[in-house]
């Protein structure tokens, strides 16, 4: 029997395998930097926290970056991670939503160049099952 999950406007809700969608929101986006940079990550984790989701990646850049940032350049390196994640926004939205059934209402995108680490950020909007935005994926 799936456990409840009271959000904090007092609605409940049953508790989606959070672990196991977590571990496929992170294979996921590893998949979109493999496909998109041509290089994956070699760690990744997500956290969720009610609405919001946030996925880790660390040694995630190419060897240009790389180069880049060892050449005091970590200015090229977020301008291209930055443009590059404009162009692809709509893959990353569309794939977070299709895990969890949910639109996302605001995604952000950030790198870290010094410890060369990328953060991908979503809040999710209100589930259209008439549950208010305070319903967690957490378990």
């Amino acid at each position: 029997m799936p456990s409840e999950a009271r959000s904090e406007f007092g609605n409940t809700a049953p508790d989606p395998p959070t672990g196991k969608l977590r571990a496929a929101i992170s294979n996921a986006i590893v998949q979109l930097y493999s496909e998109h940079y041509g290089k994956g990550p070699t760690k990744c984790r997500t956290f969720t926290l009610g609405d919001l989701i946030v996925t880790v990646l660390e040694d995630t850049f190419t060897t240009v970056e790389r180069t880049l940032a060892d050449q005091g350049r970590a200015d090229s390196v977020r301008d291209v991670r930055m443009t590059f994640q404009v162009a692809t926004a709509d893959r990353f939205r569309k794939t977070v939503e299709e895990l969890t059934g949910r639109s996302v209402r605001s995604f952000v995108s950030a790198v870290d160049v010094e410890n060369e680490i990328a953060y991908e950020v979503f809040l999710l909007a209100p589930s259209t099952d008439g549950n208010r935005a305070g319903d967690s994926l957490d378990t």
